[in-house]
């Protein structure tokens, strides 16, 4: 990766040190060096033109306990490995490990006391190289990727997956744990004190319902990467989010189980700016599905099923809020198990096939929603009683039926939500 920012805060710091600097990620490849170092040992001429640490380096730094390290950690000098003495300081941004800034020793100095006496005159500088490491680098990192496919097999239901992310430090013995799936709905931000959209027509000759608007960012892959790290830097230092994954359209969560959603909350809006950061647009409405509670990761599969459900619901119906959970859902999640089909209704078919559907669907749809009560829906419609009243006779001369009779508000009602669920994203 070449990042002209960090270059130049690497090069920044080694002139305010009078030393050396080497970057890199969690990988060991390298990411930035300085140019100015009045003497390198082998292993540093050997990093700068690999630019990968060799395994025996490795090995050698690891065994110092630089992995788990907060701390600057002295690395002693290895002659076997042409290696003078060293000190490795972990970059971390609110606790998550993003990097290792390494400062060699000069070949004259016994021991590494001078060093760790500078370190505190540049820890401002420091904690902006850990901030523009995680924002560009921690992503794309190889041992980052590799985590994230294994934890996406986890969700398919990948029994050898699932065996081993239970192994994780993250996630052992930090149940129950939920599932979230969060999502970015294309097009314009709802008013959420708005009332549900009017259910439109499918295209003539068509037994469906309105096809889900796929506008969003054209290349795959750089979809992917947005909202990998978009879900990355979103969940960092929130204790209760415990590991993230993203794809083409949307990003998975694993969440230790909690009765409140303070913590939900905030890594929606945390998600939200990111998304905006890397688009360079606003983003639209974000929603966050949350499956049920579990306490065994063999239900990670049906878990992450609940959470997208839930996602999908809250963006075709945005009365449901941003955040929502499966049980929250109604009837989205028996959609979700079968293919209701609203033009299996006579009824809805009736009002769909005239002109005036765009101001009936949403009174039923609203009073079906508000247990039938008109005041509250001439509000929110902005409408005259009279006129609410007005509208469900017309309904009732169309259909040939009492709207509000039982049987037939429970299928108009379904038929309703089905042409939500026809129009929810395919996640």
């Amino acid at each position: 990766m070449r990042n002209e920012d960090i270059e130049d805060l690497v090069e920044q710091l080694a002139v305010e040190l009078g030393r050396g600097l080497s970057l890199e990620d969690l990988d060991g490849l390298l990411l930035a060096y300085s140019a100015n170092q009045s003497h390198a040992d082998r292993v540093r001429v050997n990093f700068l033109l690999s630019k990968r640490v060799p395994a025996d380096v490795s090995g050698w730094q690891l065994s110092h306990g630089i992995a788990t390290a907060v701390r600057p950690v002295v690395v002693p000098a290895n002659p076997g490995l042409g290696m003078l003495g060293r000190v490795c300081v972990p970059l971390l941004v609110r606790g998550f490990r993003v990097g290792y800034l390494w400062v060699q020793q000069d070949v004259l100095e016994q021991s590494a006391t001078a060093i760790l006496a500078q370190l505190p005159q540049v820890r401002d500088s420091l904690d902006l190289l850990a901030t523009l490491l995680l924002d560009s680098n921690t992503a794309e990192s190889s041992h980052r990727r590799a985590r994230e496919q294994q934890f996406l097999a986890a969700v398919d239901g990948d029994k050898h997956a699932i065996e081993k992310i239970s192994e994780w430090p993250e996630v052992r013995q930090r149940g129950p744990w939920q599932a979230a799936t969060v999502y970015a709905a294309p097009g314009p931000d709802p008013d959420p004190a708005a009332p549900p959209l009017p259910i439109p027509a499918p295209p003539a000759g068509s037994a469906r319902g309105p096809r889900f608007d796929r506008r969003a960012v054209r290349d795959p892959l750089a979809a992917t990467l947005v909202h990998r790290s978009a879900g990355l830097q979103a969940t960092v230092g929130i204790d209760d989010a415990l590991f993230t994954a993203g794809l083409d359209t949307h990003a998975v969560m694993l969440f230790r189980a909690t009765p409140g959603r303070a913590r939900h909350a905030a890594v929606l809006e945390r998600y939200t700016a990111e998304l905006t950061k890397r688009t360079g647009v606003p983003a639209s409405r974000v929603v966050m599905g949350i499956g049920e509670p579990f306490g065994s990761l063999r239900q990670l599969p049906t878990a992450f099923r609940e959470s997208r459900i839930a996602a999908q619901a809250a963006v075709v119906d945005p009365a449901l809020g941003s955040i929502l959970d499966v049980r929250g859902a109604g009837v989205y999640e028996v959609l979700a198990g079968g293919a209701a089909d609203p033009e299996d209704s006579v009824y809805y078919r009736l009002i769909r096939d005239r002109d005036a559907a765009g101001e009936l669907f949403p009174v039923l749809e609203l009073l079906y929603d508000n247990d039938g009560a008109v005041a509250g829906i001439a509000g929110q419609l902005h409408l005259h009683r009279s006129t609410v009243y007005n509208r469900l006779a017309r309904v009732r001369a169309l259909i040939g039926a009492d709207p509000l009779a039982g049987r037939v508000r429970l299928e108009l009602h379904l038929a309703l939500k089905a042409a939500r669920w026809a129009a929810r994203p395919r996640i």
